[in-house]
């Protein structure tokens, strides 16, 4: 074999080599940053669709008109947060529906979209995706309350909460405790 020929066939391999090593990389970016947002996507539509996807929302997500809360606004969320959870003492079902309903006024309020469910979802779970899918568990129960009357366990309406919880603490900064004392609490009941 002539040298020409030895040098295009490892040239080629070496090519190969690093678009094998990006393309594992850039997966293992994107399962980094979307965790279980990434895994039920995979699991939809394969490795390939699922990470063209989720460049997709990337960049739909980058042209939204996201905005920060004032301290005023946060501390307002917080406060009738603290209020549901009072309320869910005597009314379980009716404090997970205005849960729901203060969850949607906090996500409008950032800027994402609200007239498509879906398009919501997608664009949440660019920043919010540890708690998406508890707080599309939640979101499922609240419309189950809303919609046939079927009967919730005190545990689901509980478990409802504290996705909830969860989804308003992350879209608040995650640093602001929601809980009224001021103290470093574990996102559980």
């Amino acid at each position: 074999m002539s040298s020409t020929l030895i040098l295009m066939i490892v040239f080629v391999i070496v090519v190969a080599l690093a678009a094998t090593a990006w393309y594992l990389f850039r997966g293992r970016s994107l399962r980094r940053r979307f965790g279980p947002e990434y895994d039920r996507l995979v699991d939809d539509s394969g490795r390939a669709e699922a990470e063209r996807e989720l460049r997709d929302r990337m960049r739909r997500h980058a042209e939204l008109d996201l905005h920060q809360l004032t301290t005023e606004e946060r501390e307002r969320y917080i406060g009738r947060w603290r209020a549901l959870q009072i309320h869910f003492v005597d009314e379980p079902g009716e404090a997970v529906r205005e849960a729901d309903t203060l969850t949607s006024g906090l996500i409008a309020e950032i800027g994402y979209p609200t007239d498509d469910r879906e398009e919501q979802m997608a664009q949440l779970s660019v920043d919010h995706a540890k708690p998406l899918p508890a707080y599309r568990e939640a979101h499922e129960l609240s419309e189950q309350i809303n919609g046939d009357g079927a009967e919730v366990s005190t545990e689901q309406l509980r478990n409802a909460m504290v996705q909830y919880r969860a989804m308003i603490a992350d879209l608040l900064g995650g640093a602001h405790h929601i809980d009224g004392d001021g103290s470093r609490r574990p996102s559980h009941a």
